[in-house]
């Protein structure tokens, strides 16, 4: 995992206002996430089995997940690499794999060694900008 710098971290904004600018730019909601904080996830690169993403964790600062209306602050944004196993899982259910009702497997490495490491935060912190520079940020100071 590669931690980024940003001007990021710490700024507050509505979630109606960015998630639709997000989903513009192939950022979306994590699937696992809670009522009080969550993840923004995109993909910098898919090569194979390897998929470099990008992840900016924020909490729920009021309202609920989801209301256009919900107060968030974001996290540290990171860099993560996954790594999924693309043959067959052999230690799972042979009947489920084969009538495809075990389709997702976990990743073989879900934090794994993540090369050209500045290339990669470098990438990850210009994405990061452009997020900033494209949706509207709160005033920490009205938000209480």
């Amino acid at each position: 995992m590669l931690k980024l710098e940003t001007d990021l971290q710490g700024k507050q904004a509505r979630f109606g206002d960015i998630y639709p600018i997000l989903l513009e730019k192939d950022i979306t909601l994590c699937g696992n996430w809670e009522y009080d904080e969550a993840m923004f996830d995109g993909i910098l690169n898919k090569d194979g089995p390897e998929t470099i993403y990008l992840r900016i964790p924020f909490d729920v600062v009021s309202g609920m997940l989801e209301d256009p209306e919900t107060q968030i602050v974001f996290g540290q944004p990171f860099v993560l690499k996954h790594v999924v196993n693309v043959g067959l899982d052999h230690e799972g259910d042979d009947l489920l794999a084969t009538t495809g009702l075990n389709q997702f497997q976990s990743p073989e490495e879900k934090d794994g060694a993540i090369r050209r490491k500045s290339h990669w935060e470098e990438e990850g912190e210009r994405v990061v900008q452009g997020i900033v520079e494209s949706f509207p940020l709160l005033d920490e100071r009205r938000i209480r």
